[in-house]
């Protein structure tokens, strides 16, 4: 089902910003394409609203040079940066939004390292965590999943849908994004089961063509609401 795209939001204002976003992509530096910046500016333009530097096992120097590229991308098209686990290297990078994992820091012990300004998203594995997460005030949004099995989180078990119903149920105006095995063909559903926002990887890294991919993505995905 094809939905009516919202007007656009300048990053300059993150938290509106994010309560407009639909599409949160992760992608790593692209080192085997080479084409990294190319790439960036291909899908920010076809209207991913938020972009993450997803690399494991970067040293700090290396994660922040490479987060330069994505940052200029990022202001060029008026879109969020996001940097993953590392509160030291989101304030340094002057990221958006600073997204935790359940075993990195907690989300209050974060903000107090960052400061005001970035975003603090939460990752979530069951009701109990997602309901964590909404309620804590230092955090501004929780992802749900994997809802499906996925190669990036080698693993861990899939929560399936039904944590999704739950997280529509019961987030109240908190923005929340779907994440984990969503594409073209996976997409619908988790629309079905309330999902407004969706976080991918593969559904664009590995499309033939990317913006293509992103703007089918942006057509099934509803307007945000809250």
């Amino acid at each position: 089902m094809a939905h009516p795209a919202p007007d656009p939001v300048p990053a300059g204002d993150p938290r509106t910003a994010l309560r407009a976003a639909r599409l949160y992509l992760c992608t790593g530096a692209r080192r085997r394409e080479g084409d990294l910046e190319l790439f960036l500016d291909t899908v920010l333009a076809a209207g991913v609203d938020v972009v993450q530097l997803r690399e494991k096992g970067l040293e700090a120097a290396e994660e922040l040079e490479l987060l330069e590229v994505f940052a200029a991308a990022a202001r060029r098209h008026d879109r969020l940066l996001a940097v993953n686990d590392r509160a030291d290297v989101a304030a340094a990078a002057g990221a958006d939004v600073l997204h935790l994992g359940q075993r990195d820091l907690p989300p209050a012990a974060a903000r107090r390292l960052v400061g005001a300004g970035p975003l603090i998203g939460r990752s979530t594995h069951s009701a109990a965590q997602f309901d964590a997460a909404v309620a804590d005030p230092a955090v501004d949004y929780a992802c749900v999943g994997p809802t499906w099995a996925t190669p990036t989180k080698p693993g861990r078990a899939a929560t399936g849908v039904d944590l999704v119903r739950h997280a529509a149920a019961s987030a109240g105006t908190r923005p929340w994004f779907a994440i984990g095995g969503i594409d073209l063909s996976t997409v619908d559903e988790v629309v079905a089961a309330g999902a407004r926002r969706v976080v991918v990887v593969r559904a664009i890294t590995e499309a033939d063509d990317p913006a293509a991919a992103t703007r089918e993505l942006l057509r099934r995905l509803p307007p945000p609401g809250r």
